[in-house]
């Protein structure tokens, strides 16, 4: 039974508690585990982990689903319902606080230490367009892709246990109706469209990429080679950041001009091409990295922090890097920017197949491939001014007369002698 009615919540003082946790251990068949208010872990959530694991997900997944599932138990604490007794009320109310309540409160560990806090993406520039990429940035509410996906997990997490019998009886999160309905007489009932009914709508938007201009400006303001190896490398293949942070040194191949990489998806290992001037900054920073004290050998990481102790380069670590060059510029472009980038500059090539393309950037369906086909943000700002420059010189061009009317005749007619 759909429940429509009920008690109406104060979602403008709602707050949620900061109780349970998702927990990482180490245990490759259970990799993530939710606990309740109580530090008991939660069942059925370990059940949907299996279940995602079952289906080749990867660990980083199960934690993103796991932190969207964090917080609606954290919601159903504070309102006081049990997992299997929700109802499409909560579901609701749930959707309605996400579209209204701030970000949480997450403090820097530097703040931690000086005994501060800050909300993160809130400041005097959250969600103001950059002034150099047009781009705005983080703003203190939940953005429509944010919400989208806790609306897919948890209908997802709910459809699960609907199969084998150990949820409630109705998806607290139903599926989208459709909006044109058949008339009575049709004697066909009304068919649910794809997505959930709580599901916001997502904008879309045209791939983001980095003008070669200002990528030149940014590849200058690096100060070491390894920082201009990854940067090439990220630019040219268009591999994902984390398939090339975890490559190993056997991987590289500059004779080839060919880089090994694990593919993020499928787990397959593929050998890309990339430019020559990858591998060059990529053998001054092997160098300067070996005389330092790095780890040698093929079977070694290839890309290591740059003081001793010496560990391999994570993900934080290099979008730190990054983030170091936008601050220089004022940008605020990301790591899968240079993806994009160079997804499209291969795309454009009237020479190289878009299947090609697809090959490099390890698409799944050609139909990723042919977003970066139309113009970029900077093409279209240029092709629109280029209009208006000569919609400009067209006015100005004196119309000439027809032939067999006297031009002082239409002067006088038109007053223009006066």
């Amino acid at each position: 039974m759909l429940e429509t009615g009920g008690p109406s919540r104060d979602l403008i003082s709602f707050a949620l508690p900061q109780t349970g946790a998702l927990v990482e251990v180490a245990n490759p068949a259970q990799p993530y585990v939710l606990l309740d208010a109580g530090g008991v872990v939660v069942d059925p959530v370990s059940a949907f982990f299996a279940e995602l694991q079952a289906c080749s997900r990867l660990p980083s997944t199960i934690r993103s689903y796991g932190m969207d599932l964090l917080r609606w138990w954290r919601f159903l604490h504070a309102v006081g319902v049990e997992w299997h007794r929700a109802t499409r009320l909560e579901a609701r109310d749930f959707a309605r606080w996400m579209a209204i309540a701030p970000k949480p409160v997450r403090p820097h560990w530097r703040g931690r230490a000086a005994g501060a806090t800050a909300r993160a993406g809130v400041g005097s520039s959250a969600g103001v367009p950059n002034t150099v990429t047009g781009r705005a940035g983080p703003g203190p509410m939940f953005a429509a892709t944010t919400r989208a996906h806790y609306e897919t997990v948890l209908r997802s997490f709910y459809d699960f246990h609907l199969e084998t019998g150990t949820g409630p009886i109705i998806n607290p999160f139903p599926t989208r109706r459709e909006r044109r309905r058949l008339p009575a007489s049709a004697g066909r009932p009304i068919r649910s469209a794809p997505g959930g009914r709580y599901q916001p709508s997502v904008p879309v938007r045209v791939p983001g990429r980095i003008p070669d201009a200002r990528f030149d400006e940014l590849f200058a303001a690096l100060r070491h080679h390894r920082d201009r190896a990854l940067l090439a490398f990220w630019v040219s293949n268009g591999v994902r950041a984390e398939e090339l942070l975890t490559c190993r040194q056997r991987d590289a191949l500059p004779g080839e001009q060919l880089l090994g990489v694990v593919r993020k998806g499928t787990r397959a290992y593929q050998q890309v091409p990339s430019a020559a001037d990858a591998f060059v900054w990529l053998r001054l920073y092997q160098e300067e990295a070996w005389r330092a004290g790095v780890p040698r050998g093929p079977g070694r990481w290839l890309w290591w922090t740059l003081r001793p102790p010496f560990r391999p380069l994570t993900y934080h670590a290099a979008r730190a890097m990054f983030g170091r060059a936008n601050r220089l510029l004022g940008s605020n472009w990301t790591l899968h920017d240079l993806r994009r980038t160079a997804a499209y500059r291969m795309a454009r090539d009237p020479k190289l197949a878009l299947t090609d393309v697809q090959w490099v950037l390890g698409h799944a369906h050609l139909s990723t491939t042919q977003i970066y086909l139309p113009a970029g943000r900077e093409e279209i700002i240029d092709a629109v001014r280029a209009h208006h420059e000569r919609a400009g010189r067209e006015a100005q061009v004196v119309a000439v007369p027809a032939a067999g009317y006297r031009p002082d005749s239409l002067d006088e007619l038109f007053g223009r002698n006066r």
